[in-house]
């Protein structure tokens, strides 16, 4: 294709602030109150939502970063689906999109075309609406969306109502940012790279069409704070949760790789901030990687009660999501989160 090996890699959702200045950024910033606020940033939610009718709320959400890939057209298609992936983890339907660029102004157009492709025919994908945006020269090539869903007032999912006994489910797997960081360094395969690419470019709305139909809990989707970030926020202050390593979705290959010390920023901003919330009861460094690795258009993470969990997974994979339950929430202990 033309177009590839004309964007660097620097970002996705490893460019993230870290988890730990973010919150004390927001700490004592004033907060809206509204009745109709149903979900706003004093939580640590995926977006926020709110109320226009008894049975209806729109959900807004936006998401950008620099390239993760080379290929333009590939990263207006991932970074599309990171964004739209808020909505689904609210448990919303995608209305409508607007894009937002920033661009090198001596930059070959061409290679922002390609961007704009790849995001349309995501948005498309949602069934939503591509209705504008907003573009600036900047330096450095950065893509995403903002973006408006519609759901229920009173089903809306959140990232911290989880209960104790629920199994933890996640719909994709681990690694990506490892993969994608090592195979620009030549030292991760092709064919896992593009593993990791058809992951990162898939919609989390075909998994969120199976879960909806459950009793979920609590519902987030895992980007870049990491499977362990993101797992301490669902839990807060009030749970704890164990996960058993053997049942963890990943790439073998990201695991092989951070084994070898294929590290990256992102993952070394989790591991700092979360190190001490975390007790391994196994020593392995690849799955202490694996967890704080930041997933760019990760996969979702549920909790469900115990007797809908097999079933479940049984369904998102015979729907050929690689879903797997890997862990329970527990009655809180000292530490946020066991690894066995």
């Amino acid at each position: 294709m033309e177009s590839v090996q004309q964007l660097i890699v620097c970002g996705g959702c490893n460019a993230k602030i870290g988890p730990g200045n973010l919150g004390d950024l927001l700490a004592d910033l004033p907060k809206s109150k509204n009745e109709n606020l149903l979900v706003g940033f004093d939580s640590t939610d995926d977006a926020a939502v709110i109320k226009l009718t008894d049975d209806l709320a729109i959900i807004q959400t936006v998401d950008f970063f620099p390239t993760m890939v080379t290929d333009p057209y590939l990263f207006g298609k991932i970074a599309a689906a990171n964004a739209l992936s808020d909505v689904y983890a609210m448990g919303g339907t995608v209305l409508s999109a607007l894009n937002i660029v920033a661009f090198p102004e001596e930059k070959d157009l061409h290679i922002l075309k390609e961007i704009l492709r790849g995001g349309a025919e995501k948005v498309e994908e949602a069934g939503a609406i591509l209705a504008g945006g907003h573009s600036i020269h900047d330096h450095s090539v950065k893509y995403g969306l903002s973006v408006t869903g519609t759901v229920d007032p009173e089903k809306i999912y959140q990232n911290n109502t989880c209960q104790v006994g629920d199994h933890l489910i996640l719909t994709k797997p681990l690694g990506v940012s490892i993969l994608t960081v090592g195979y620009s360094a030549g030292e991760v395969s092709e064919e896992a790279f593009n593993q990791a690419t058809k992951s990162m470019e898939t919609l989390n709305k075909y998994a969120m069409n199976i879960i909806r139909n459950y009793p979920i809990t609590s519902c987030t989707d895992v980007t870049g704070f990491g499977l362990a970030g993101h797992l301490h926020e669902m839990v807060g202050e009030k749970f704890s949760a164990e996960i058993y390593s053997k049942k963890l979705p990943y790439f073998e290959e990201a695991y092989t790789a951070a084994k070898e010390f294929i590290l990256t920023a992102g993952g070394q901003r989790n591991r700092n901030y979360m190190e001490s919330k975390m007790d391994f009861t196994i020593e392995d460094f690849g799955i202490e990687e694996l967890l704080y690795d930041p997933q760019t258009s990760g996969g979702l993470l549920v909790s469900v009660p115990e007797a809908d969990a097999e079933k479940l997974v049984s369904e998102l994979q015979s729907a050929g999501i690689p879903a797997e339950d890997f862990g329970v929430v527990i009655p809180r202990e000292e530490k946020d989160i066991i690894v066995y």
